[in-house]
């Protein structure tokens, strides 16, 4: 277990130093100047030099690509170029955003795709379960934009059919406000949740209904256990290890782009950040959040390799 480890976290070393060349070439061979960006339209050819000069965009890019790199090592993201303010510090109040919005939509997903997809297996052959089946598959096909439009239409304060939960914006003072800051995150979640967890239990369904055709199955009914009482018990644990990769996977894509949620609820997470940064050509910015966002997908993978090592035992023993 130590060295897959240390093998797992190599690569996510590796990863994110191959991320950083990436990121760095592909931002400089946009178009568009970012001294030209700052100075505004009026600025002279003699102004734009000396804010090339001032910022260190008239450096080789290696020696950017260096300097850049050493801040990274000490956790410094640096300034952003428009604002002027600690990029690092930006990243974070939105990631205070984003996070628990990706986390909550998690979680209402495996609400709703676990149980579902358990009870869509075990009733297949019956109209109710052909009915979950095909809920799952037009909920999956349902674009995130439609689904939050349809529920602020349902369930949005002033607006909705029941007004209930706030549709815009999020507390000035953040999660000083914690009961006010769990209403704004509400209904991206719920939006994120019916999408993602359509994914997750159509992935249940399927994994329950291929472990039900198992021998240990039928072992542990030839013991007493019922077909239901021998799935939950044996079956659904074991199709959990597969879900879960599933589950990371979809974690990781909302934590890159969650920006239509944000967009669609004026939410000020990272996702809506970085795409204000890439149009005002704020390259350290769009840097800093790429290469987080990055760490973080990584990061991920990294967990839900662990957690499938730790949980499922005959991946040890084939290394063992």
């Amino acid at each position: 277990m130590l060295s897959f480890t240390l093998r797992r976290v190599a690569l996510f070393v590796g990863g994110l130093f191959v991320t950083t060349i990436v990121v760095f070439v592909v931002l400089r061979v946009l178009p568009g100047d970012v001294a030209q960006v700052i100075g505004g339209i009026k600025a002279t050819p003699e102004q734009i030099e000396q804010i090339r000069s001032e910022y260190g965009l008239d450096q080789p890019l290696v020696v950017q690509y260096v300097a850049w790199l050493g801040g990274l090592l000490r956790f410094d993201l640096g300034t952003s170029l428009i604002t002027h303010t600690p990029i690092g510090a930006e990243i974070a109040e939105k990631l205070s955003v984003t996070l628990p919005l990706c986390v909550a939509g998690i979680a209402v997903a495996l609400v709703i795709g676990v149980p579902l997809g358990v009870y869509g297996a075990l009733r297949h052959r019956t109209t109710a379960g052909r009915v979950v089946a095909y809920v799952a598959q037009a909920a999956a096909a349902v674009p995130v934009l439609w689904t939050g439009l349809i529920l602020i239409l349902l369930l949005g304060r002033g607006v909705g059919a029941v007004s209930l939960l706030p549709t815009q914006g999020f507390p000035k003072d953040g999660w000083a406000d914690p009961a006010a800051a769990l209403a704004s995150i509400a209904l991206p979640a719920l939006t994120i949740g019916i999408v993602e967890g359509a994914v997750v239990l159509r992935y249940m369904r399927s994994a329950v209904l291929n472990e039900m055709n198992l021998d240990y199955i039928r072992t542990a009914m030839s013991r007493g256990l019922t077909r239901t009482g021998a799935v939950l018990r044996h079956g659904v644990p074991n199709a959990s290890i597969s879900v879960l990769s599933v589950v990371g996977l979809q974690t990781a894509s909302l934590v890159g782009g969650a920006v239509v949620i944000e967009e669609l609820f004026a939410l000020p997470g990272l996702g809506a950040k970085l795409v204000s940064d890439v149009g005002n050509r704020d390259l350290l910015s769009v840097q800093g959040i790429m290469v987080v966002l990055t760490g973080l997908v990584l990061a991920i993978g990294l967990v839900v390799d662990l957690a499938h090592r730790v949980i499922d035992p005959r991946q040890r023993r084939v290394e063992a």
